[in-house]
């Protein structure tokens, strides 16, 4: 059996603005802007190097934010430093132990992020 995450749809209350911080502060892709009829209107973006999208846009349903949703990076301190550079607030480094580290952001909507780094030979479960 073969499974692939490829969506993950999210809720915001104003999507020009969540458009502006996934693509113009993330660096994330924006693959589909349309608006099919009745009011709704379909966003997907997709962060650099992923086969994974988020979406949102009206007319599609609302839920609670998402928590904890990772991007996993190769060099955390580069890539913390250039969000941090475009105005977003990220926490600090935090060294998990066994070569995993991370740092946490949110969106203007409070989806949380998590920012993971898993160094060449870190301590994963076989």
């Amino acid at each position: 059996m073969r499974m692939r995450l490829e969506l993950i749809p999210l809720t915001v209350s104003d999507v020009d603005r969540s458009i502006a911080f996934y693509r113009d502060v993330l660096g994330f892709a924006l693959d589909h802007d349309v608006s099919p009829g009745n009011g709704m209107r379909v966003v997907q973006l997709t962060p650099p190097g992923s086969a994974c999208s988020i979406a949102f846009g009206t007319g599609m349903g609302a839920s609670a934010p998402v928590a904890n949703i990772h991007l996993v990076v190769d060099d955390l301190e580069t890539t913390r430093s250039t969000l941090v550079s475009r105005g977003l607030d990220v926490s600090g480094i935090h060294d998990m132990g066994g070569g995993v580290r991370y740092a946490f952001f949110s969106d203007p909507d409070a989806n949380t992020w998590a920012l993971q780094e898993i160094s060449p030979g870190a301590s994963l479960p076989e």
